[in-house]
């Protein structure tokens, strides 16, 4: 029995969710607009201001789809009225970031500067010049272009350079002891 497949989505003021033929959903709300198609097995019916979604017999790869849709339908409906947001933070002597244009420019001690282009859907900020703010309304983007900033240096366990999320715990390691006497 999926325990998150059967729950509820509330949909909150000012979003609106359409259902079409195929399964084809579609999410409006102040921040934007999300399309999703999903499986043709579950149904999915809006009843005023909440969302259920249904499967059609307990086969293991109906369940799977059952709880995982329901997750992907809350994530568009929080996304187009609240958006999400992934903080990162560099941390290095000398590393920093700047945006150029449509660039997320990156010096992160390589003897080149790294540049990303931003994708369109979301909005990257730099708040100071060791910081990279990524939002949108687009969970599963937001996410990945998060992780694909973290990838270009990711941080170290020894003196924990590198970028990471805003609030990750590195673990670190102890290092050589040999020299000490």
């Amino acid at each position: 029995m999926s325990r998150i497949g059967n729950k509820l989505i509330t949909v909150p003021a000012g979003v609106t969710v359409d259902v079409a033929p195929g399964n084809e959903v579609t999410v409006k709300g102040p921040k934007g607009t999300l399309t999703k198609k999903f499986a043709d097995r579950l149904t999915i019916t809006v009843d005023g201001d909440t969302v259920t979604v249904k499967r059609p017999n307990d086969e293991k790869h109906t369940k799977q789809l059952h709880g995982t849709t329901r997750a992907l339908l809350h994530n568009m409906i929080v996304g187009v009225s609240e958006g999400f947001q992934k903080d990162l933070e560099l941390v290095g002597i000398g590393f920093r970031t700047a945006i150029k244009g449509n660039k997320l420019t990156m010096n992160i001690g390589y003897s080149h500067p790294v540049e990303m282009e931003i994708q369109e859907g979301l909005e990257v900020t730099c708040p100071n010049a060791t910081n990279i703010s990524v939002k949108g309304i687009d969970k599963q983007q937001v996410g990945e272009f998060a992780a694909n900033i973290r990838a270009k240096r990711k941080p170290e366990p020894y003196k924990g350079k590198g970028i990471r999320y805003k609030g990750e715990h590195i673990r670190r390691k102890e290092g050589k002891t040999a020299g000490k006497k």
